[in-house]
């Protein structure tokens, strides 16, 4: 609610300059770390109101003091450096809260179970939506986030100690910070020293990062946990590349024989629009079952899209046309047989359940 009505005054908003528009004092990326972090304290004094108090209200001071440093003191002209040094001082207070108020909130048996994968799933998300990276490393880092926390549960059963996991988690928390604050590349041709600083701190992170990672596939595959992973992931992906294979040979097929040109006319033989849309919707949502999404925008939609789109731009227009077809194609990750859904599910459903009741039980979400 705070992160809205700010928004709305205009006092938070993007940092970067467009014009005839003024740029907000605070930034989003500010807010939104204040707002999530200002819950976990606020959630540590609510849940463990009798542990001592100064801790995490130097935590929440320390929030405080981030938003007034970026409304008075930064400017979107200020280099990553000096915008990293006035941030400094409130994110010491800050990490000291955070600190305290995670230890007692992990004292919690329900939050000390949900927390570690709810964090993971938040950086992988995070950090496709924040722009530090595209999903194909935030795919990595999920992968290896899942090793790391499978390790260090195993640790904790066997009562042996996981400081190395712990600070390898760290370093990718510091390797994210740098990448999203500062210019990493080390192809420019001149390198400045703050970014030269970051670079240097930033090969440490990896370096730590990569040993607590090898740490971890050692335990997964000196208790026999990898080779099991391992096995059902080839038998997932083997499968869905096969039928992914078979798809696009029959789409193929369909071109070769000027299929689209026959769907085209057959389209515009629709007099209503209204009438055209609803039967676009249903053999997009047919198509789901034997076609993965990226088949259908890639093959189906620029044969129906010309269609749909010049029917009645003034009954349909362009732009909620395509967000129908984008929740239509939601349904493809969860319809058989190809859906993606169903294939992870059966990667970590037990044995007792079979393949035709997690078929049945997608209806309702569809």
């Amino acid at each position: 609610m705070l992160w809205v009505i700010s928004s709305g005054m205009g006092l938070v908003g993007s940092q970067k300059p467009i014009e005839n528009i003024p740029i907000a004092p605070i930034s989003n990326v500010i807010m939104g770390t204040v707002v999530f972090l200002g819950i976990i304290h606020f959630l540590a004094l609510t849940l463990r109101p009798h542990h001592q108090l100064k801790p995490v209200l130097i935590g929440l001071f320390g929030l405080l003091g981030l938003i007034i440093v970026d409304w008075l003191l930064v400017t979107h002209d200020d280099s990553s450096g000096i915008q990293f040094l006035l941030n400094a001082l409130p994110a010491c207070a800050i990490i000291y809260g955070l600190r305290h108020a995670l230890i007692r909130l992990m004292e919690i048996d329900s939050l000390r179970v949900i927390s570690p994968p709810v964090i993971l799933i938040a950086a992988v998300l995070g950090s496709i939506l924040g722009g530090v990276t595209n999903p194909t490393p935030a795919a990595a880092l999920g992968a290896v986030g899942a090793i790391m926390l499978a390790a260090k549960r195993k640790l904790q059963i066997d009562q042996k100690n996981s400081l190395i996991i712990i600070w390898s988690a760290i370093s990718v928390i510091i390797l994210l910070i740098l990448r999203s604050n500062f210019d990493m590349r080390l192809s420019l041709k001149e390198i400045s020293v703050e970014n030269g600083i970051a670079i240097f701190v930033g090969i440490i992170a990896y370096h730590v990062f990569f040993l607590g990672l090898l740490y971890s596939c050692w335990i997964l595959i000196k208790n026999g946990v990898m080779k099991y992973v391992v096995q059902e992931t080839t038998k997932v992906t083997t499968m869905v590349f096969v039928i992914l294979i078979g798809s696009l040979f029959l789409s193929l097929s369909i071109r070769s024989f000027g299929g689209e040109h026959y769907i085209q006319e057959f389209l515009r033989s629709f007099e209503d629009p209204n009438t055209l849309l609803i039967a676009v919707m249903f053999v997009l949502f047919f198509l789901g079952f034997v076609l993965d999404f990226i088949e259908i925008i890639f093959i189906v939609i620029p044969i129906v899209g010309p269609v749909i789109y010049s029917a009645d731009p003034a009954l349909m227009p362009p732009e909620w046309i395509t967000i129908l077809i984008a929740v239509n194609l939601q349904t493809s990750f969860i319809t058989p047989p190809f859906g993606f859904a169903l294939f992870y599910l059966r990667g970590v459903a037990p044995s007792s359940i079979t393949t035709r009741e997690i078929y049945r039980g997608i209806f309702p979400f569809v």
